[in-house]
This record gives C-alpha cells, sequence and structure tokens, in this order.
C-alpha cells in the first residue's frame, strides 16, 4: 500500500520456509546476500526484459530523489536511470545487457534459508456512494488528523524501518483506537468519511490489500489509496480460522475465508476485529494503484517485500510457483510492502485488477526464491 502499503494479502503468515540456518542470521533475522552470477539464475535469458526495464524507469524518479540507504546515493541512480532511458523500450536484448552490464545478482536468504513464502495481492473493486445510505452504510475513512506517526529510526539507528503510531494525549503518545473501537463509532461525526460501501466484508478486504477501486452508483469510479494505519499490529484471520478449525491449511485461500465469513455472519464481524489493525485511505489520481515507493504497480511486474531488511526499487528476480501449477520466473522490481510482509525471503506479487488476479492472490501460497540486482558500486551494507 502503500502504497499501497501496501498492503499485500496474507492468508497464513507462515514466514519464511525451508532448511534451518545457523549463524548470527538467526538471530537478528537480517538477510544473507550471497553474490552470484546470472549464469546461476533460473530461466534468466527467457523473461522479456524490456518488461521489467518499462517497470524499474517507474522506480527512477524516487531513486533519484533519495537514493538506497547503505547501497546506492542519488549520482548512481541518476546514471544508471539516463542510461536506461535510451534503451528503446521495447527492445528486450539490449534490457537485458542493460541488466547484466550495471547489476549484479545476490542470492537472498533468511533465517530459514533460501527459501520462503510468496503469496499475492491484487486491486479490489468495491460499490459505493459518497453519501451515506441504508445500503451504502460501511465507511471508508481518510487519515484522521489526530493520528501520529513516528518514524524509530529517527531516534536510534538501530531501529531503522521500525515504526509506531498513536495519539497525544496530555503530553504522551498513547495507542490509537484499534478496528473494534473504530467501529463501534470513535470516528463518528468528525467528517472523516472518504466514501461509503456496501459491505463490511469488502472493505475489510480493501484493508488488506490496501488499495482499490470503488465503484460509484453514478457509474463513476473512485480509487482509494493507502493513507496510514492506526498501528496495531496486523492479525492475519486464516491463520485464526485455522487454528479454530474451521478450515484447514490444505484448504485455506482468501475465497476460503470469503465462504466461512458469509456462512456465519455475526462470527465473522468478531473474527474480523481480531485483527486490530485498521487502514486509512486517500483519494488517488492517474494510472493504477500507488506502492510504497510512491510509482504504479504493474500486474506480475511489481513486488512488495520487506522494506525493513531490503530496499525498494532494486530489480528482482523472482522463481516460484503460480497457484496453478506453472513456474514463474521473472525480472520484477520490488516498488512496495505491506504489514503482513515480513523476513528476508518472502514476497508479495501484485496481480492486477479483475477475477482472475482475485484468484491468483487469493491462492497465491507458494514456495520461492528471489535475487536482488544490485546497482554496480560498493557492495551494500546489511
Amino acid at each position: 500500500m502503500r502504497f499501497l502499503v501496501r498492503w499485500g494479502f496474507l492468508v497464513l503468515s507462515l514466514g519464511a520456509m525451508g532448511c534451518a540456518e545457523t549463524g548470527e542470521n538467526k538471530t537478528t533475522g537480517k538477510p544473507v546476500l550471497n553474490t552470484v552470477t546470472f549464469n546461476e539464475i533460473p530461466s534468466w535469458g527467457l523473461d522479456n526484459h524490456a518488461e521489467a526495464l518499462a517497470v524499474f524507469l517507474k522506480s527512477c524518479p524516487p531513486l533519484e530523489r533519495r537514493g538506497t540507504r547503505g547501497f546506492a546515493d542519488t549520482s548512481v541512480w541518476r546514471r544508471l536511470c539516463n542510461r536506461a532511458r535510451n534503451i528503446g523500450r521495447t527492445d528486450a536484448s539490449q534490457a537485458k545487457r542493460f541488466f547484466e552490464k550495471h547489476f549484479y545478482p545476490v542470492a537472498v536468504s533468511g533465517p530459514g534459508g533460501s527459501t520462503g513464502l510468496i503469496t499475492g495481492y491484487y486491486e479490489p473493486e468495491l460499490r459505493g456512494m459518497r453519501q451515506r445510505s441504508k445500503k451504502y452504510n460501511i465507511p471508508l475513512y481518510v487519515r484522521p488528523p489526530d493520528l501520529v506517526t513516528v518514524k524509530l529510526g529517527r531516534f536510534r539507528d538501530d531501529l531503522q524501518g521500525q515504526k509506531i503510531a498513536g495519539r497525544v494525549l496530555k503530553g504522551n503518545l498513547v495507542p490509537y483506537a484499534d478496528r473494534e473501537t473504530i467501529e463501534r463509532g470513535a470516528l463518528e461525526n468528525q467528517n472523516l468519511e472518504l466514501v461509503w460501501v456496501d459491505s463490511a466484508e469488502d472493505a475489510f478486504f480493501l484493508h488488506i490489500q490496501g488499495s482499490g477501486r470503488v465503484r460509484l452508483s453514478d457509474g463513476s469510479t473512485l480509487r482509494v489509496g493507502y493513507a496510514g494505519t492506526n498501528g496495531h499490529p496486523y492479525t492475519a484471520i486464516g491463520r485464526e480460522l485455522i487454528a479454530r478449525g474451521a478450515v484447514s491449511p490444505e484448504k485455506m485461500s482468501m475465497q476460503a475465508i470469503r465462504t466461512w465469513l458469509s456462512e456465519n455472519p455475526a462470527d465473522g464481524a468478531r473474527l474480523m476485529r481480531t485483527n486490530r489493525s485498521y487502514v486509512f485511505f486517500r483519494e488517488l489520481t492517474g494510472n493504477g494503484p500507488v506502492g510504497a515507493q510512491g510509482v504504479a504497480l504493474t500486474p506480475e511486474r511489481s513486488l512488495a517485500i520487506d522494506r525493513r531488511l531490503l530496499p525498494l526499487g532494486l530489480p528482482v528476480w523472482i522463481d516460484t510457483i503460480k497457484p496453478d501449477g506453472a513456474p514463474f520466473r521473472r525480472l520484477m522490481v520490488a516498488q512496495d510492502t505491506g504489514g503482513a510482509i515480513r523476513g528476508a525471503v518472502r514476497a508479495d506479487i501484485f496481480w492486477g485488477a479483475g477475477i482472475k488476479a482475485a484468484n491468483h492472490a487469493g491462492n497465491m501460497k507458494s514456495p520461492g526464491r528471489y535475487w536482488f540486482l544490485f546497482p554496480r558500486v560498493s557492495p551494500p551494507a546489511i
């Protein structure tokens, strides 16, 4: 969501999978980076690298403005991005040579080894109205003015990438209202409603996705994106259903969750409130949902990662399996993050909008590996 922070859909929150690893990484959680050659990346030569280059160019403006802490400064990105802009947008062979000449691949491992969990997310579509009515009575709120977000890295270097949120009460920062408190009316009569929708269930999944479209009753479309969170931890309700024995791990998916919620409306409302995290939205303009890096996401080319451990904007080669069992190997760009995306080898694939994208996202929970492409400058400081 971002970001779209985005925030990527997660059913299980299982974390990294694979063989255990010894050493400092097991306790720190930091990624282990091993430089490899492009020949060691499976199917590297079979992708359309021109498509990946076009997505990388979307990430260039924020990279040129801010650089990447510990990886490359703005001057490096300006040089690389200027060279990328001179390549023909449809020339796959030149694009491939560009990545090979100016980047080097790094295999990423975490405490669980080099294999982790790869899930998916999408841009949902809801039905809504600008004014409240009997049918449209579930609000999507804008960010409240009293919500304070604190980036802890500004105070201590060892807290880089971490943040908390709350509100100031008598000079102290205190936790913000949780999901249940907000749904019971904590933000009413403050003129914070962006739009009203007709389904609490759809609104809940929009909170998890981080952005989406609202088809208004007059036929127009409102695109909404992440504007902040109340700061409470994210709880995966899929995991809760498994713990209760309501859905087996083998059958767990977004569709399975939706079916259970529709069949158990009263219990479903209580279940959704176990996720105390609550997301606020803003109206978006332009093409596509916007990720945490501040750029429009591209279906099947934009990836959400744990930005606490690895930087946004870098190309990433991913090797995983689609829900239908087919291999998914291609060059993507890390342009988003999510509250449920935690771990050195943990990613969320953005599948786009529509029914097909929703099905892919809802059923995606595959083992996978990835290789980050770092610019050919001094080695990254992780």
